[in-house]
């Protein structure tokens, strides 16, 4: 269901991503909790925030892949009034995720809103951390970009599709990245690449596309490491204006630093 932004209005996204919550309320990854760390982020929403069209979560909304989980995220997101779209992570279990989404449009992966169309696509494979794009996944994209020549596209999934810059991360992004650049560039309405998983900010150009990562409502990952480490930086979430003419404002906001400590000898997740 788009929401009701006008054709010639800006539409306001916001993106929580790798929320990594458990059955348990008091569930914690590495020192953080993170139904906490959740609460706190969309409560930063609701202050910086007036106006949202649409709220995008991008994977690992889950920890443990548990029902519990997925209706805890959605009770915490409830509280932003703008209709919701998720994807699955690697730590997502897809089945549970269905049933938390039940009586919702959360899991439909192509809405249009304003003078866009945000397509969602699942890079997760199960049992694998890794990502993939399967065939009926790049078909789905295809299909939507080439229905809607006269709108700018937002393409969303959840592995990062480029290197970062973190060399532990490289063996654990999207496996076929070349086929899903390949779909992009037959079609110059596409303006934008989002994704989570890397628990960090990353906004770079690349062949006339903006790609853009995300920080994670809980813990954050350090950039240009070689091997697994922590972030000090505060639980976060993008916010991203998109006009008619197909222009993007975006943006990073934390929460304050001191509201979290996190383990930073942690070892992985």
């Amino acid at each position: 269901m788009p929401s009701a932004a006008s054709d010639s209005s800006p539409v306001m996204l916001v993106q929580l991503s790798d929320s990594h919550l458990f059955a348990e309320a008091d569930g914690a990854l590495l020192g953080m909790a993170t139904r906490d760390s959740l609460k706190a982020v969309v409560d930063k929403v609701l202050e910086e925030q007036s106006q949202i069209d649409l709220v995008l979560a991008t994977g690992d909304l889950s920890q443990d892949g548990s029902v519990e989980s997925y209706q805890a995220f959605r009770e915490a997101s409830e509280r932003l009034s703008a209709p919701k779209r998720w994807l699955p992570g690697n730590h997502d279990e897809l089945r549970e995720m269905a049933i938390a989404a039940q009586q919702s449009d959360f899991l439909e992966p192509v809405v249009d809103i304003g003078n866009w169309r945000i397509t969602l696509l699942d890079s997760a494979v199960p049992g694998s951390v890794p990502g993939y794009l399967e065939d009926k996944q790049l078909q789905l994209l295809a299909q939507a970009l080439s229905e809607a020549p006269q709108r700018h596209h937002l393409v969303c999934l959840h592995h990062h599709p480029v290197p970062i810059g973190a060399a532990w991360m490289e063996p654990i992004g999207l496996r076929n990245p070349e086929a899903l650049f390949s779909v992009l560039e037959r079609f110059p309405q596409a303006r934008a690449l989002l994704w989570g998983h890397v628990h960090q900010e990353f906004d770079q150009m690349h062949h006339g596309l903006r790609l853009m990562a995300s920080p994670s409502t809980c813990i954050q990952f350090a950039p240009n490491s070689e091997d697994f480490a922590l972030d000090s930086k505060a639980p976060g979430y993008r916010w991203l204006r998109l006009f008619e003419d197909g222009r993007i404002e975006t943006g990073v906001s934390r929460v304050d630093p001191d509201l979290f400590d996190v383990d930073l000898s942690g070892a992985g997740y």
